[in-house]
């Protein structure tokens, strides 16, 4: 360079990221953001080599998750660039902040048929909340703050950079990034409020369905004293477990399964369903609203959703802590159970197979013994298939944040990546990653990662040597299975391939023990453990049989 007041573009990308406060960039580096990479090497920011850009983008969706800050990614173009595409996607619709970035041919052939040449802006348009090109090297710093802000603000997402080899490599003179700045989420207007109170107070029976929204304004302990205040129960969307500890006595559990589960009943009985950072990509309201006939309230900080069967009542948008205080303090309802028998029944079913000897191990039995094994801070990520419903139906969180479950996009092979990612940001918690046998083998290669990090992370297989959730699905419309069957690696062996610890469960009086070795070996450990999915189809049953609350679970 030819002075010291001067900087490549690339530089100054580097330098605005620092000052977004990035701690981490996870990707493979390649031809084309080889300028960026060269950075780095005098940045504070971590670069964190992963083994696919896929593994890389739920990286930084997990990180974005858990610290409600970006998390980064970063890849080369074409192939590398689409191998963000699902991860990307997914951060995106489960409302996890992201920023991805990716290398581009230079500008001087994008105008024509060129080697891996793509349309990146407009491939990311879809799955993005913000999609551009850096095409001058002035505008590093508008983009680069205009993407956080866009992939930070609620609700949040994700946003696309496309950094051209050329761009990256120019010179400019020094240049500052821009202010960090946030928008305030405003208070809801004092009529709303006592509007929404007098609905409470009126309603015989009230329940809360409480979504990610929760999570996202850290509003968790406001939405247990607003419940509290009003006498209501509450009944969390996968990606809200924990916003109410699971033994709190107005805890219902989830809402999310297609079929009419028990927490479905208590739905039913409401006069009034109270929304609170609700979500409807988790669970649509034509499951639990199918005749259009529930009085709704929206308390969010969003307007709701057009959708035929979420019409509402009355609608409260602001900060969801502010809000949730001031309608409960305005609120008068009596002090009497609140749907306490449904309560007792879904807590006993929660318990129901803790000392379940069965092989292989039933999906309830592996549940409990994660649970007994772990403390209530520790973060449990889970990947996407048969176990994803167990896990949402029946795992017992007792914090915000410590069961991180895919939902919206809902795409399999997270677990794995997603755990290195949770382990960086909280590296005094155990972390585990519960993954079906098919879920794993889709990221599998980023144990070398965890490995060569030297993170102590756990993985539990749930292993059937099949696509478990499709054939779920498959028995349930058809009654015969179709083209789900797989075979699998000995997962021991293939675990010690990669400097990681192996184990294999060969009686379910084992797994707890297993689980308690695996976690404090101080490394990487893979758990092999057969499932017993014929549990799959007698809940559905057993659900299909249920008529009303009057019947034996």
């Amino acid at each position: 360079m030819s002075s010291s007041n001067r900087m490549r573009a690339a530089q100054l990308l580097v330098k605005c990221l620092e000052h977004e406060g990035v701690e981490y960039i996870f990707g493979i580096p390649g031809e084309e953001n080889i300028a960026v990479m060269d950075a780095l090497l005098d940045s504070k920011i971590k670069f964190i080599i992963t083994r696919h850009e896929q593994a890389a983008a739920f990286m930084a969706d997990v990180y974005g998750r858990l610290t409600g800050c970006a998390g980064v990614c970063m890849s080369t173009l074409g192939p590398g660039a689409t191998n963000l595409v699902t991860g990307v996607a997914d951060a995106n619709m489960d409302r996890a902040p992201v920023v991805a970035i990716a290398g581009q041919g230079a500008t001087t052939r994008m105008h024509k048929e060129s080697h891996q040449i793509l349309d990146l802006v407009n491939l990311f348009l879809p799955i993005t909340k913000y999609s551009t090109q850096i095409r001058e090297p002035e505008i590093v710093p508008e983009i680069v703050r205009k993407a956080f802000k866009f992939a930070q603000a609620e609700k949040p997402g994700a946003a696309f950079i496309d950094f051209p080899e050329n761009i990256a490599d120019m010179e400019i003179e020094d240049m500052e990034p821009l202010r960090v700045q946030s928008a305030v989420t405003p208070v809801a207007p004092a009529g709303k409020a006592r509007q929404v109170a007098e609905m409470i107070s009126k309603a015989k029976n009230p329940i809360i369905i409480a979504g990610n929204g929760i999570i996202r304004h850290g509003a968790s302990d406001a939405l247990v004293e607003f419940a509290e205040s009003i006498n209501a129960p509450v009944a969390t969307t996968f990606m809200a477990k924990g916003v109410i500890s699971s033994s709190h006595p107005l805890s219902l559990g989830t809402v999310g399964l297609k079929a009419h589960d028990l927490v479905a009943f208590g739905i039913d009985e409401a006069d009034l369903v109270i929304c609170v950072g609700y979500d409807m990509v988790e669970y649509d309201p034509a499951y639990w609203n199918p005749k259009h006939d529930k009085h709704i309230i929206h308390i969010d900080g969003s307007p709701a959703e057009v959708d035929t069967h979420y019409i509402v009542d009355a609608g409260v948008i602001g900060d969801l802590t502010d809000s949730m205080k001031r309608i409960g303090a305005r609120c008068e309802r009596e002090t009497r159970p609140a749907m306490k028998d449904l309560r007792q029944r879904i807590v006993k079913e929660l318990n129901a197979h803790t000392n379940d000897t069965g092989y292989p191990v039933k999906p309830q039995k592996i549940i409990s013994d994660l649970r007994q094994v772990m403390d209530p801070e520790d973060i449990v990520i889970s990947d996407v298939g048969a176990h994803k419903m167990w896990m949402a139906r029946m795992f017992q969180a007792e914090r915000p944040n410590t069961c991180i479950i895919s939902n919206g996009f809902a795409s399999m092979g997270i677990a794995l990546p997603g755990a290195i990612a949770a382990k960086l940001v909280h590296p005094d918690r155990n972390i585990l990653a519960v993954c079906g046998d098919s879920g794993f083998m889709m990221n599998n290669q980023e144990i070398e990662t965890a490995v060569r990090l030297g993170l102590n992370i756990t993985v539990i297989i749930f292993n059937d040597n099949k696509y478990g959730l499709i054939e779920w699905h498959q028995l349930r419309e058809y009654g015969r299975k179709s083209h789900i069957d797989v075979t699998n690696p000995d997962f021991v062996k293939f675990a010690e391939s990669f400097g990681a610890n192996g184990y294999k469960v060969d009686k379910a009086e084992d797994l707890k023990s297993i689980l308690e070795t695996a976690m404090n070996d101080g490394g990487v450990s893979i758990i092999d453990c057969p499932v017993d999915y014929s549990e799959n189809m007698k809940l559905t049953e057993r659900l299909k049989s249920m008529k009303s609350l009057e019947e034996e679970v």
